[in-house]
């Protein structure tokens, strides 16, 4: 891995992490609370925002890695797909073994998380794929 992809990793994550805020702290945040199950305790009073900063970076790590090693020519379109495919095919599979193992989402949260989490990480990959971006000679 070299400076490259691991300055794009770090974008992608830091992007991941200001556009998760927007998309599901600000826009869905009443949407996901109106359709989710509560009960005492499942949601602490203060987020530990630190944990989640690592988690987005991971999450931009995984996709620097991905498209910098698995495509070939790069853009930030390309990036934006690779994210956007990401998100969608590994939320999917989150979503619906909650939806079938849980009480604790309603179905149409489940595509909401889907489409949101697809849209969040086609942001990141467009960074990444920025960075990455090949340069024509």
């Amino acid at each position: 891995m070299n400076k490259k992809m691991l300055l794009a990793a770090l974008a992608a994550g830091v992007t991941a992490f200001f556009v998760g805020w927007l998309i599901f702290g600000i826009a869905l945040m009443d949407f996901y609370e109106a359709n989710t199950t509560h009960y005492d305790g499942l949601f602490k009073e203060e987020m530990n925002l630190w944990l989640i900063l690592i988690s987005n970076l991971l999450w931009g790590l995984l996709i620097a890695w991905i498209y910098g090693n698995f495509a070939g020519k790069k853009s930030m379109a390309g990036g934006a797909l690779t994210g956007f495919l990401l998100g969608l095919l590994i939320m999917t599979s989150f979503d619906l073994y909650f939806l079938g193992g849980w009480n604790l989402f309603t179905p149409t949260l489940i595509v909401v998380d889907i489409i949101a989490n697809a849209v969040w990480l086609a942001c990141a990959g467009a960074v990444a794929g920025l960075i990455l971006k090949t340069r024509e000679k």
